[in-house]
């Protein structure tokens, strides 16, 4: 089965109203889908790869001039070492995470206790309870999408888990684990709407989509007739749509599913149409923590039906998204 078959599959979910906005919340947070330590079977996907030799003095992250769509989801293979990144973590004694708190399932904030949940903060967890231990301190900042790599760069934060697509572009300003999902970008439109989807039914429509996200760059990078309208966060363009000022959103599937969700007037249309890898994105410079955190997917893959990260898909995603029977299979480049 191929990666796009495997992902690009609808997700509905009910999603409650929260607030956009940028805030941060710390918590002594142990993780709530511990990874398990046992090896997956010969010749699975899954199963453990010997990391290479020599880590502390890793080679840097391939250059993105050989990048291509093909190889973009490559990344480093995974070490336990503490290098410079991770005993800089270790040193301030707390995990700062970019997330959302505005996707149903991903990363949002709870309207009941006011902790944040979803599918990106559990993993976000677990790395910092391997970084930190059992009683790690994460401290969640929020940030628009396009904020995301500004935020890596000026170190603001140590890494974000965002549902942030893996691609050569971004990989030219910041550094990526292997995939630990697989999304594609599609259509929102209202119901009634004459839009069938990403064609010529777009043609003098107005389409919202985020800023600095892969729907931005579909838009830009394909016809469609459409005038563009560009937003600080995805949830902006329900907005759009319910005040009468934009007829489409062009957003990840997983993403457009949950402003359906939240307002039943809308739905996706068509089908998806790019692969978009997620993965954790992290300073260029700090080529330790992506070889750490690609170890932390590594034991969230393992162990098949009973791994990490399979539970973390039960509790988030299976009821909305059936049928997936495993995460993307990690790609390395060394």
């Amino acid at each position: 089965m191929t990666r796009r078959s495997r992902a690009l599959v609808n997700l509905r979910a009910a999603l409650a109203p929260v607030a956009a906005g940028v805030g941060v919340m710390a918590a002594a947070a142990a993780v709530l889908v511990p990874a398990l330590g046992t090896d997956a079977p010969a010749g699975s996907p899954y199963r453990h790869q010997a990391p290479s030799a020599v880590h502390g003095t890793a080679p840097a992250l391939p250059s993105a001039a050989h990048c291509t769509p093909a190889t973009a989801a490559q990344s480093l293979r995974p070490s336990a070492a503490d290098g410079p990144a991770v005993q800089r973590i270790k040193a301030k004694g707390q995990l700062v995470v970019g997330v959302d708190q505005n996707t149903y399932r991903w990363g949002y904030r709870d309207p009941g206790t006011g902790r944040l949940e979803g599918f990106d903060i559990d993993l976000a967890r677990a790395i910092a309870q391997d970084i930190l231990g059992p009683n790690a301190k994460v401290v969640f900042q929020t940030i628009p999408t396009n904020q995301r790599i500004p935020a890596l760069q000026k170190r603001t934060v140590d890494m974000v888990v965002r549902t942030m697509t893996i691609n050569c572009v971004r990989k030219e300003k910041v550094a990526f684990s292997t995939a630990y999902f697989q999304g594609g970008q599609q259509v929102l439109a209202p119901k009634k709407s004459a839009v069938k989807a990403f064609d010529d039914s777009l043609r003098g429509k107005r389409v919202c989509t985020a800023a600095g996200s892969t729907g931005e760059s579909a838009l830009s990078g394909r016809p469609h007739g459409a005038k563009v309208l560009t937003v600080p966060s995805q949830l902006d363009c329900l907005v759009r749509i319910q005040l009468g000022q934009a007829d489409a959103v062009v957003t990840d599937n997983a993403l457009a599913a949950a402003q359906a969700a939240q307002d039943p007037t809308v739905e996706l249309k068509g089908k998806p149409f790019t692969d978009e890898p997620y993965g954790v994105a992290m300073n260029k410079a700090d080529t330790d923590l992506v070889r750490r955190v690609n170890k932390v997917l590594d034991d969230y893959r393992r162990g098949g039906a009973d791994s990490a990260w399979m539970r973390a898909y039960r509790i988030w995603l299976r009821a909305d998204l059936p049928g997936i029977s495993g995460p993307p299979v990690p790609e390395y480049s060394d």
